[in-house]
């Protein structure tokens, strides 16, 4: 009798829990600091929603740094610095649009 061992495609796993245990919080934030700098970047980039982009793109950096603090895997960091990278953008493309004044 033969046996028929199955691989599994480590190409289609994706998680950011590298290290066997599950972060909720960490993984929440970094997915949360990870949308408001795509959100801070993209409205940044117009001239009106200045004062969106700066409010997303300070909250994003707040949300980011405090997660980068308490962050267990490298997966987790990778989005949260590619966040706070929008994040950076977005809030600076706001200030130089106008910033927080009307």
């Amino acid at each position: 009798m033969s046996q028929v061992t199955r691989h599994r495609s480590h190409l289609l796993e994706v998680t950011l829990n590298n290290d066997g245990r599950t972060h909720p919080l960490e993984n929440t934030l970094a997915v949360i600091t990870l949308l408001l700098g795509i959100a801070a970047v993209s409205t940044g980039f117009v001239v009106a929603l200045h004062l969106p982009a700066v409010i997303l793109g300070l909250i994003a950096i707040f949300v980011g740094f405090y997660d980068q603090l308490i962050s267990a895997t490298t997966p987790e960091r990778m989005l949260i610095v590619t966040g706070l990278i929008g994040a950076f953008v977005g809030a600076g493309l706001g200030f130089a649009h106008g910033g927080l004044g009307a």
